[in-house]
């Protein structure tokens, strides 16, 4: 079977959707400044939702967005206005999670196909038809479930019905999305897109009549991160989530950097393009697992595709693994090999660095040639945000990205 799945990658911003796009997203799900699940990133108003859609639309790149919180009644009446906005802005999709949400997307977006987000964990084919049977054109699978669940799934549900699943980001110690543990904590409500992460905390135990005396629950003297879990990667296993009938390969991450979402965009383009162009005798291109390894992330594994087996947590830390970072984004680039990028992190002359460029493997070179604005070639460039010049014998991106390895690493 020589499938061309979906690609779909986060847009938490415009930058990120030009940078996903170029990269190779099939199609890109963001979200307006409200009703959608990750309220910490930048977002899109209504201007930049119609900009956004039409830039995606001329790119032949489709465009959804999420409309997946688990709302409230004070947040209802605000809905209908805005479903209304997103059918007018031709999203390809709306994303949603509650059955009041679809409810009003049928009325007042009613020709908006609708996508039934993982928030509302579906793990059985039962549970896929009756959400096909009441209009959804695509099923979100709950992350809990295996490859062999999956293709049980494709199995017994029309081919009508697209499955979308995650393959790669950041995973929660909850049940398909849906925690619990920041609202009772914080107050901050994880299912209205607020969430405090504190699976991410250090805890201790403290015994009730002996206040301020923390004990460890673990062995280490740092404490323990009972909650923290690896992040999914499932680079490696394209060949398997085809044949499991997966539609769309869902990368998580609208928080991330715009380099986030090249860098892994890219690889998975990359990964799919070569199964697609050799199935029966796929060898995942070496440069796609180094890609997903050199944007900030946490430790890898593969989530529950293969069982439940593989341990999900990371009791040490909850630190990301930081060991690259970028040294500038474009400014101009051109067809001659000019390129100009801002400065984000410093660099030496003469320093290794790397070219990222859609549609390509990263270009390894020394920075021998670099001048600021002023034609200075000089021994370090430590200025943020100057201007520094570069000359490559090919044409450059203006979706071009330098990077180099940190000096000293996280």
């Amino acid at each position: 079977m020589n499938k061309r799945p979906e690609l779909l990658a986060p847009a938490g911003d415009m930058e990120k959707l030009r940078f996903a796009i170029a990269y190779g997203a099939d199609a890109v799900y963001c979200a307006g400044q409200q009703f959608g699940m990750r309220a910490a990133a930048a977002n899109f108003d209504e201007e930049a939702l119609r900009s956004g859609i039409a830039y995606a639309h001329g790119k032949h790149v489709k465009c959804y967005v999420t409309v997946n919180i688990m709302p409230s009644n004070r947040d209802l009446p605000a809905l209908p206005s805005y479903l209304e906005l997103l059918e007018d802005a031709g999203a390809d999709a709306l994303i949603v999670a509650d059955v009041g949400v679809l409810r009003l997307a049928q009325k007042y977006a009613p020709h908006v196909p609708l996508h039934i987000s993982t928030q509302t964990s579906i793990l059985n084919h039962e549970a896929a038809n009756f959400w096909a049977d009441l209009g959804a054109e695509r099923i979100v699978l709950a992350r809990e479930l295996s490859l062999d669940e999956i293709a049980e799934i494709r199995e017994k549900t029309p081919k009508t019905l697209e499955i979308e699943a995650f393959v790669h980001g950041a995973m929660c110690i909850s049940y398909s999305g849906r925690c619990l543990i920041s609202q009772y904590m914080t107050g901050r409500d994880a299912n209205r897109g607020a969430c405090a992460q504190p699976c991410r905390w250090n805890y201790a135990l403290m015994e009730e009549k002996r206040p301020g005396e923390y004990f460890p629950v673990e062995e280490d003297a740092r404490g323990t991160y009972l909650y923290n879990s690896k992040d999914m990667c499932m680079i490696g296993h394209i060949p398997e989530l085809i044949r499991a009938g997966v539609d769309s390969f869902k990368i998580e991450g609208r928080n991330k950097t715009a380099y986030y979402a090249a860098c892994v965009t890219g690889a998975y383009r990359a990964a799919i393009d070569a199964y697609r162009a050799s199935p029966e005798t796929f060898v995942l291109p070496e440069f796609c697992t180094e890609e997903v390894n050199k944007v900030s992330h946490r430790e890898y594994y593969t989530g529950f595709y293969f069982g439940s087996g593989e341990n999900g947590q990371h009791y040490g830390d909850s630190q990301y693994i930081r060991d690259y970072e970028v040294v500038g984004m474009p400014v101009r680039c051109g067809a001659d090999g000019q390129a100009v990028f801002a400065l984000k992190n410093r660099f030496f002359r003469g320093e290794e660095l790397e070219l990222l460029q859609p549609d390509r493997e990263p270009y390894v070179f020394r920075a021998e040639n670099a001048v600021n604005e002023e034609g200075e070639a000089l021994a370090l460039f430590n200025v943020p945000q100057m201007k520094v010049q570069f000359a490559f014998p090919f044409p450059v991106s203006e979706y071009a990205i330098l990077r180099k390895k940190k000096e000293r690493p996280d």
